[in-house]
């Protein structure tokens, strides 16, 4: 397994299991708001972020978390592994409420330095993450739905869901050939 595609709305944690799987796994990991994101909270272009993720996605080996839907059928056509964290959305508000309280003034490990977390932007983000909630889920239903049968697909919707798929992946494992694909039970697909 040498590329995995994880996706979930803010707060359900895909950062975080992207660091995890990297430090567990050695496969590089890539953030979607390091491209989605440029110093000063300077939002690329579209086209930019297209060009960048489909370089990112071109490459052997990655952990590639977040969005840009637009990339979606591209990286999910070279992905080993998808993960969907599908979380509450009680949930991944306090989480971002948690996060931009405690690294205020300071910018996150999966940002570019120069976007600090800054309470006065958590307003219009809760109202970005209040009307995208359903369509969101949505789209990455249908994504989950129309991955190839190559591509391993979990479903992530707890803690200890996420505990045991950590028990799952050995390093060595992890890191040989392809794993034998598994019939998804019902929590991992769908």
């Amino acid at each position: 397994m040498q590329r995995v595609m994880i996706i979930g709305q803010p707060g359900s944690g895909k950062s975080t299991l992207a660091r995890e799987m990297g430090k567990r796994t050695g496969l590089p990991v890539i953030h979607i708001d390091m491209i989605h994101w440029q110093p000063g909270w300077i939002e690329r272009s579209a086209d930019e972020k297209t060009r960048l993720c489909l370089e990112v996605e071109a490459r052997d080996r990655w952990i590639f978390e977040g969005g840009h839907s637009a990339t979606w059928d591209s990286r999910i056509a070279r992905a080993d592994l998808l993960v969907w964290i599908d979380r509450s959305s009680a949930l991944r508000f306090w989480r971002v409420l948690l996060r931009t309280s405690l690294r205020r003034g300071r910018s996150r490990p999966d940002l570019p330095e120069g976007c600090p977390e800054q309470l006065g932007n958590l307003p219009e983000f809760f109202r970005f993450m209040w009307v995208t909630r359903k369509s969101s889920r949505t789209r990455m239903r249908h994504l989950v739905a129309a991955a190839p049968s190559a591509c391993r697909v979990v479903h992530l919707r707890s803690n200890r869901q996420t505990r045991l798929f950590f028990s799952s992946i050995g390093e060595a494992a992890f890191m040989a050939s392809p794993q034998p694909q598994q019939q998804p039970t019902s929590s991992e697909r769908g």
